[in-house]
């Protein structure tokens, strides 16, 4: 029953806003959907946490203390973004930039997208899970393309092309996962659900489930926004509506390398070897690397967060790859700081723009002056994706770099030169974004600010203490895949 509620409930807030979208309460309206999907996800966590891992109707769905922690992120995040774009929306509305069209499509995708989400966190069918994350890109391919002007129809098209490629190289791994184990479970449905697959693991085929694991890994691994199939990321958050953005760096990224972990478990169980931790470590340091140089080019900053967004997520991969207690450990707290600071970040970028009237960080000044809680609150989020103590960033960071050092000591020199110019890149920018000479005018609709503050807040805590019903609930997802 609540995971059914978990997903009906976005489902029905699609439909509704798809005929009330347009109207004056529509953000009211996709709000309280949010709200009350969070409330269905933390009440499913709290089943979960109490009871542990139970498979329902009739074994289509699953949940554990890895995929419910990441539902009650996605529920939490798309909740606060909704708070956020009752006025941004409102403001791009009264520049004339959205028609009460384009605000009905904008209101209802935003719930079908989140249905996306959650429907390939819970399912229990791996191809339901590749239709899932199939339906995701194509929702979001529209609201990329929101304002229909040709650099957002042109970064919409290169997302569509470059994830539609990469999700055929999943249906190609999951095809090869199944005739792995239709010799193992026979060829029902069975051989298709991830329960039914972790227990025959050490049967499978193993050559089969390693090459599986490379399409599943180049075909998730470019939703991910791994490089070098980055390259449709970047412009897509630059393009979008701001909220998209958020979304899509804080919770459909962690969404695609959740089907990467998962993929991961299956063939280390039938593989035996380091082969899939061996991939991962390198497609996210590659990740790291490159993000990190490429932050110091940028001139937009919508781009500059989105090339931080490959390089936490690389960062998130390679120690995922790295397995282990710590590692993983530290990976799951990292994609919830990253997830929650990167948010924070595009709430305020978003009034930032709309403030200045531009994306460039050039002509972005002194929001300190126009609006104190916008320029800190910018400054506060770069600091604490930067790796900042106190800030929980920081937590996971180290713990990630001492077990690299431990385990792999020839990849932790590349960590930290990349981290090292990732934040003197980002750090210089952001810099004179806040403390600079500006003209800009206050907004029409005064900005939301809680939902930054609250992430804020949340984040810093992670980073001096995490409670004890948090890091239980970790250290259950972690057991495993640890």
């Amino acid at each position: 029953m609540e995971i059914l509620l978990v997903l009906a409930l976005p489902l029905a807030g699609g439909v509704i806003l798809a005929l009330v979208g347009h109207r004056r309460y529509a953000a009211e309206v996709n709000s309280l959907f949010s709200f009350l999907t969070l409330a269905a996800a933390v009440r499913l966590a709290v089943l979960v946490v109490d009871r542990g891992s139970f498979v329902a109707m009739d074994e289509l769905f699953f949940v554990d203390p890895f995929n419910v922690f990441l539902v009650a992120l996605t529920a939490f995040v798309s909740f606060t973004t909704t708070l956020f774009s009752r006025p941004y929306m409102r403001n791009e509305a009264a520049k004339g930039k959205l028609s009460p069209n384009m605000m009905r499509l904008y209101h209802s995708m935003f719930q079908v997208f989140g249905f996306t989400m959650l429907l390939a966190l819970l399912t229990n069918n791996i191809g339901i899970l590749w239709v899932a994350m199939e339906a995701a890109t194509l929702a979001t391919v529209l609201l990329v393309s929101l304002y229909r002007t040709p650099a957002s129809l042109e970064a919409a098209w290169k997302y569509f092309i470059l994830c539609g490629v990469g999700i055929a190289q999943a249906l190609f791994g999951t095809i090869l996962v199944y005739f792995a184990a239709e010799r193992v479970l026979g060829s029902g449905g069975n051989a298709l659900l991830w329960t039914h697959l972790y227990g025959v693991k050490d049967q499978l085929e193993p050559t089969v489930l390693g090459l599986a694991f490379v399409f599943l890994l180049v075909g998730y691994g470019t939703k991910v926004g791994l490089a070098p199939l980055h390259n449709w990321l970047p412009d897509a958050h630059a393009e979008g509506p701001t909220p998209i953005s958020a979304v899509l760096s804080g919770l459909l990224l962690n969404v695609a390398l959740y089907a990467v972990v998962r993929s991961k478990a299956l063939v280390d169980g039938a593989l035996g070897t380091p082969l899939a931790g061996n991939l991962m470590m390198g497609f996210g340091l590659l990740s790291v690397v490159v993000a990190a140089f490429f932050l110091s080019r940028q001139k937009d900053v919508k781009r500059l967060f989105a090339y931080s967004s490959i390089e936490h997520m690389g960062l998130t991969t390679f120690a995922f790859g790295m397995g282990g207690p710590v590692a993983t450990f530290a990976a799951m707290l990292h994609m919830t700081v990253h997830s929650l600071t990167k948010s924070a970040i595009f709430f305020v970028v978003g009034h930032a723009v709309q403030k200045t009237g531009t994306q460039q960080i050039d002509e972005i000044r002194g929001l300190n002056i126009t609006n104190p809680t916008i320029g800190w609150g910018l400054m506060l989020g770069s600091l604490a994706i930067l790796g900042m103590p106190p800030f929980g960033v920081f937590a996971s960071e180290f713990m990630i770099l001492t077990t690299a050092m431990r385990e792999h000591s020839w990849a932790t020199p590349f960590l930290l030169i990349a981290l090292g110019v990732a934040f003197a890149a980002v750090f210089s920018k952001v810099q004179g974004m806040v403390f600079g000479d500006t003209t800009a005018q206050r907004l029409p609709h005064p900005p939301a600010l809680v939902p930054v503050f609250v992430h804020l807040a949340l984040v810093l805590m992670l980073g001096l203490y995490i409670p004890p019903y948090l890091a239980a609930w970790y250290r259950q997802a972690t057991q495993l895949f640890g």
